[in-house]
């Protein structure tokens, strides 16, 4: 029988090295762990999950503020250890985010890879916003309602 990761949850303090490790890991260097550090010096965190497994960390979601529109939250970096790629647990992982995101009222939005994103239940974003990155590339979870159309991400997004 397959083992199941256990639930998504905060991450908790103490847990940075390993968080590291699996980033490190997951996209085969340090670019994405810098991203983090970055975004939690700035204090652009709005949260940090994982999936524990066996007692280990196997996943690993980073929520962020955006700068614009205001009240939305950036997901980003998302990471699976290799070791568990093809298993579905990323997609399953990623779709408990857009679960939140449907039943809290929450806006989080994707830069990625639209295929993925949208597996896991993100839909593109709808015409008239603009972005510093591609908008085939931007998928969104929960309500689009806003004026504000230019999307503006942390700045370790750039």
């Amino acid at each position: 029988m397959l083992k199941s990761p256990d639930f998504m949850r905060p991450m908790a303090r103490g847990e940075e090295p390993a968080v590291d490790a699996l980033i490190t890991a997951a996209f085969n260097g340090k670019t994405e762990v810098q991203r983090v550090a970055d975004l939690r010096k700035s204090r652009a965190i709005a949260g940090e999950m994982v999936l524990p497994m066996d007692g280990g960390i196997i996943g690993y979601a980073a929520l962020s503020h955006m700068i614009a529109p205001k009240g939305w939250i950036a997901l980003g970096p998302v990471a699976i250890h290799p070791d568990h790629h093809g298993r579905g647990f990323g997609r399953r992982f990623v779709g408990m985010i857009t679960q939140w995101a449907q039943m809290s009222g929450q806006t989080v939005v994707v830069q990625g890879e639209a295929a993925f994103y949208a597996r896991c239940g993100f839909t593109p974003i709808s015409d008239g916003f603009t972005s510093p990155h591609p908008l085939d590339t931007i998928l969104i979870a929960g309500p689009a309602k806003t004026k504000e159309k230019a999307l503006s991400f942390p700045k370790a997004f750039h």
